[in-house]
């Protein structure tokens, strides 16, 4: 069978992305079931999708908003939003990143191995030297379930849904993706956008709701120097934290037990070459395609819905009540004992780490230039893992 010249141009011309975009216009307008905003957002949504995927890249870039994952987020959502077949063929269920998509995170692989990362790169010495700052990693977690209480009774999601919008409120971007992956993949893309935007916006969000619940004389408030903390404890801690978690709570012991495997690997000195791998090559791979394959999910038909302001906006408010409830606990210690804690390292219990344990030293710094909080800040910031990772369980628990 010949294929005349002007059939075979005719074939490429219908093959440019200039034809899919005009397929995509053309069915919207034909679509007589929508109107209005719908009919806008089904004719122009992948040239929507490419310019927020744009100022995605921008915010990674310029901004540096946590660029390890938004640049690779940003890019994998250009990839999904090409023009039929072609963006089918990248992020579809045969093509390269949603191969990825399902191998990684549909099975849960890629939050795990960066939990290893985590856990690797984290020092618990600061939680262990004063284990009483867990009340405060644990009083942030109130964001989780405060989010999913309004999600669920206020804007009508199911149980699974606002489990998983409940969990940005941790401010970690690893648990989101895995609670999310297993309750309620269809909103993988806002979710993990959501999540790891507020994450890079902790200097923004926290300062004002942390001066606007404490006093100037509490911004001031010095800490006693941490005692010194033993080798012994640092590898006992990690393996203590796993049996307890066996015993209580088993639905979080993957994001638990990856994360003390790879803390027992660094603190135990005698697999410094696994440690390595797991703080650095391993958790960049990882990262590269976790990003890539989220990314995959932000194509026009599961982003620009009304479910994506609703997600968006109650992300932010549970980040904002995780940094709220933690600071109130501090005041709350401070009202029950003699020992004064400073309410600004509160904030930290979120666990953007350490992000939040350097802005809580950054304010307290403003309010005292002798005042040294970070060390301090790092105790309710690594219990804001662990409160963060056993929240997923608990929602895991609950929901599946």
């Amino acid at each position: 069978m010949t294929i005349s010249i002007t059939e075979g141009l005719q074939t490429l011309w219908n093959s440019t992305g200039i034809m899919g975009f005009t397929h995509s216009f053309q069915n919207a307008m034909a679509n007589t079931e929508i109107s209005g905003i719908e009919q806008i957002l089904e004719a122009h949504g992948q040239w929507i999708m490419i310019i927020i995927c744009l100022f995605l890249l921008w915010l990674g870039i310029k901004k540096q908003f946590e660029p390890l994952l938004l640049v690779p987020i940003a890019f994998g959502g250009l990839l999904s939003n090409i023009p039929m077949p072609l963006g089918e063929e990248i992020a579809g269920p045969n093509g390269f990143l949603g191969i990825i998509f399902e191998a990684g995170i549909h099975k849960g692989l890629f939050p795990l191995i960066i939990f290893m990362g985590v856990g690797a790169m984290t020092d618990f010495g600061p939680l262990i030297a004063n284990p009483k700052m867990a009340l405060l990693g644990g009083a942030a977690q109130f964001g989780i379930f405060g989010a999913l209480l309004m999600a669920y009774c206020l804007f009508g999601f199911s149980m699974p849904e606002a489990a998983s919008i409940g969990i940005i409120g941790g401010a970690d971007g690893p648990t989101s993706i895995y609670v999310t992956s297993k309750l309620a993949e269809h909103l993988l893309g806002p979710i993990a956008v959501a999540a790891y935007s507020y994450m890079a916006l902790v200097p923004v969000i926290q300062p004002p709701i942390m001066k606007l619940l404490t006093t100037k004389a509490e911004r001031e408030i010095k800490m006693e120097q941490l005692r010194e903390v033993s080798k012994r404890e640092k590898i006992v801690f990690p393996l203590m934290i796993l049996l307890l978690c066996v015993i209580l709570l088993p639905s979080a012991c993957p994001l638990l037990g990856a994360l003390c495997f790879g803390n027992l690997c660094k603190e135990c000195g005698v697999v410094e070459r696994l440690s390595d791998t797991m703080q650095n090559a391993l958790i960049n791979i990882v990262t590269i395609f976790l990003g890539l394959s989220v990314g995959s999910k932000l194509s026009a038909g599961q982003f620009l819905t009304v479910q994506t302001l609703f997600i968006l906006l109650l992300g932010v408010i549970a980040f904002s009540l995780a940094t709220a409830a933690g600071v109130l606990m501090a005041k709350l210690m401070n009202a029950c004992s003699r020992t004064k804690v400073n309410p600004l390292i509160g904030a930290a219990g979120v666990s953007a780490v350490p992000m939040a344990a350097r802005v809580a030293n950054k304010v307290g710094l403003e309010a005292n230039p002798q005042n040294f909080l970070l060390m301090h800040a790092m105790g309710p910031n690594v219990s804001g893992v662990i409160g963060s990772a056993v929240a997923a369980g608990v929602l895991l628990a609950l929901c599946h």
